[in-house]
């Protein structure tokens, strides 16, 4: 789990407000068919290969409902594991182990689905120098641990906000009136890294005489990719964004670019398959 004092606020703001939303004013179905003293174990297990991301969350959302409750993780962060292995156990009232169930699998299958997306996204690029990337288009209210979760699945960030970085694209570009304009406007207002988006060669060229910090190229085909490279020859990182897929991106990566931004790690990533099994403790 991320040590950044900022990471631990966001979690905990995820949390409750997840809790709220799911119980309201209480798990009346456990209420009324689990006695109050019952105690449990119950045991996350994954359902399909993935990389483990998140099981902390167990211990969150239980400890936020009933802090007696214990919990042992059964795995690392960033481990890829097998159909079948168990993540995590968690053993105490088992009204509040059912009354979390849920919060605890949604947050857990979505960011172990993210990590384990990306894992395959930088396995695809393997023995290239491209580095994978992720973008903002991230789940409202989650973006602190969609991000985490594409950093344990091995890939890295971009901007985690509009205030990290500047990206120059197509609007501002039609805007300004031209890429030249735009970042002498920027560099003017701002020490910030400056990233431009080129749709065309001709816009590499453009970028490249401004002197930006990285350039984008955007929807580019590998032939204009090839071509961009060769423009740059070295002179600053390059970004390939747009029609990226696992079917296409060793290709795109094999044209020489610096980075690949993914949207599909978080805007359409498909949550992982976990359950969670009760069992009730038997007094003897």
């Amino acid at each position: 789990m991320s040590n950044d004092p900022e990471f631990h606020k966001e979690l905990e703001r995820i949390i409750a407000a997840a809790l709220n939303e799911d119980i309201g004013k209480g798990d009346i179905t456990s209420q009324l068919t689990i006695p109050e003293k019952m105690q449990a174990e119950m045991v996350f297990i994954a359902r399909e290969e993935l990389v483990a991301c998140g099981l902390f969350i167990v211990s969150a959302v239980l400890h936020h409902i009933d802090n007696s409750i214990q919990v042992q993780l059964c795995a690392e962060e960033g481990a890829l594991l097998p159909q079948g292995y168990v993540l995590a156990k968690a053993s105490g009232s088992a009204r509040s182990l059912l009354t979390g169930e849920r919060v605890a699998l949604n947050l857990m299958q979505r960011l172990s689905g993210v990590a384990t997306l990306t894992r395959r996204y930088v396995d695809a690029v393997a023995g290239t120098n491209t580095v994978i990337l992720d973008t903002r288009k991230t789940i409202p209210g989650l973006r602190i641990m969609d991000k985490y979760a594409v950093r344990v699945g091995g890939g890295q960030n971009h901007r985690m906000k509009l205030d990290d970085m500047v990206l120059i694209k197509d609007n501002h570009i039609a805007v300004c009136g031209s890429i030249t304009v735009a970042v002498k406007k920027v560099r003017e207002g701002t020490k910030l890294p400056v990233e431009v988006e080129c749709d065309t060669l001709d816009q590499v060229r453009e970028a490249l005489a401004a002197r930006p910090d990285r350039i984008l190229l955007d929807n580019m085909s590998i032939e204009e990719l090839r071509q961009a490279v060769q423009i740059n020859a070295g002179a600053v990182p390059l970004e390939a964004s747009g029609g990226v897929s696992l079917e296409t991106i060793r290709s795109i990566a094999r044209t020489g670019v610096d980075y690949i931004s993914v949207g599909k790690l978080t805007h359409s990533v498909p949550a992982v398959d976990i359950a969670a099994d009760i069992m009730p403790k038997i007094r003897s």
